[in-house]
């Protein structure tokens, strides 16, 4: 049960903290960025919020006690990890301009990957010990 509510509960903080940097950056950055670092600051916050609810499905999922808790957890710790060098890097760059931040994204997308990978993993898993 511990699991699940870590899950859960980062998932949600994530998702408040995109809304809230997604309004930000539609009303007060708007006429302070270009159109550029604007796509940049809307491609971050969207990519948060997507893997917030991923967590969130981590934790409803790991309920289920047939879904294996080993890749449950490493999915939801990769969509961390994930959401903040994937859009950490980008609302950094967005804002500062520092283009060697633009290296650190494509690691984001890589916990991405893995997150994905592991929860596929943690549900097939769960599927092959029930029947």
């Amino acid at each position: 049960m511990k699991q699940t509510r870590w899950l859960i509960i980062s998932g949600a903080l994530l998702a408040l903290l995109s809304v809230i940097l997604g309004a930000f950056s539609a009303h007060a950055l708007k006429s302070l960025l270009d159109d550029y670092s604007l796509g940049l600051f809307k491609t971050a916050s969207s990519y948060q919020m997507y893997h917030a609810l991923a967590l969130i499905t981590c934790g409803l999922l790991s309920l289920n006690r047939n879904f294996s808790g080993f890749w449950l957890k490493l999915s939801g710790l990769s969509f961390i990890l994930g959401t903040f060098l994937f859009s950490g890097s980008l609302y950094l760059l967005a804002i500062s301009g520092i283009k060697w931040l633009g290296a650190i994204t494509p690691l984001g997308g890589l916990g991405f990957i893995i997150g994905w990978t592991a929860m596929s993993i943690a549900v097939y898993k769960g599927a092959d010990e029930k029947s």
